[in-house]
């Protein structure tokens, strides 16, 4: 039986390319994008696909995607929450209103969409289904020139893991965590924002974000299309994993940052433990 998906951020990159995994297995898809209409994805027709305008900055149009996915199809098995972009330079050079923008979309928006996909699928019948989260390695680690855009994606991982404590067994949701290194999408390219205070970039002239991105856009080691494809499995795998990282700079990020982590951890362990209620003396 065919699962039906709603994928968000599909005009390009890991959205695009999951649309068409899911589509290419048999499956149904309900694309968005600010601009729908101009979605072209293969293997799409009248029956399988179903094209829908969401703005993250205009959470209203949340439930009508629902709305029009549950009419056309029935049920909703997978939400991938991809929407998002990338907020880049050194934090001072950031003014509030981008550090807002970028938690009301890469956050607040996925959250909306999230509550949105909870309620849905632990009321339908059967209940259950699954929700990713495209977040980043950005979400395990910070990076230098990505202060606020890492605070989203970790924000998000916080938020879905301890939501992955909430649910109910029976509602059968599983919840996954994307954390993706360098893919050749247009994330460092014309989605990428740079810091609207350029008076201050002399300032961190050792940080020169524009040109490392520049120079990085198009050169990284991870395909977008076997990310999808990646994602999709995920998607319809019988026990995905909580958290996951994508691409071969991820994997050894992630190995470094255990590895340090646990060695801080037992480096400091004696301050740690020594912080506990001294027992009652008789």
């Amino acid at each position: 039986m065919a699962r039906t998906f709603i994928i968000t951020g599909t005009t390009t990159g890991f959205g695009h390319e999951m649309a068409k995994a899911a589509l290419a297995a048999g499956d149904n898809v309900v694309a968005t994008a600010r601009t729908s209409s101009k979605l072209k994805i293969d293997g799409a027709n009248d029956k399988n696909f179903l094209a829908v305008d969401l703005d993250l900055l205009k959470p209203e149009g949340i439930d009508k995607v629902f709305k029009q996915a549950k009419d056309k199809f029935g049920r909703i098995d997978v939400v991938c929450n991809n929407a998002g972009y990338g907020l880049s330079g050194p934090f001072e050079t950031l003014t509030e209103e981008q550090c807002r923008k970028q938690m009301e979309i890469n956050y607040f928006g996925l959250i909306a969409v999230t509550r949105k996909a909870v309620e849905t699928m632990r009321t339908q019948s059967p209940p259950g289904g699954v929700i990713q989260q495209v977040t980043s390695i950005g979400g395990q680690r910070g990076v230098p020139g990505f202060t606020i855009y890492c605070s989203s994606k970790w924000a998000v991982e916080g938020f879905t893991e301890a939501l992955s404590h909430e649910l109910k067994p029976e509602w059968n949701i599983k919840l996954t965590n994307i954390e993706p290194g360098g893919f050749r999408t247009e994330w460092a390219g014309a989605n990428m924002e740079y810091g609207g205070h350029r008076d201050l970039e002399s300032v961190y002239d050792h940080l020169n974000m524009r040109e490392t991105m520049g120079k990085r856009h198009g050169t990284q080691v991870g395909d977008p299309a076997k990310a999808g494809k990646a994602m999709y499995d995920l998607a319809v795998h019988a026990d995905p994993p909580l958290r996951i990282v994508l691409g071969s700079d991820a994997f050894g990020a992630m190995e470094t940052k255990v590895k340090t982590y646990g060695e801080s951890i037992q480096k400091w362990k004696s301050v740690s433990l020594g912080t506990d209620v001294d027992e009652d003396k008789k």
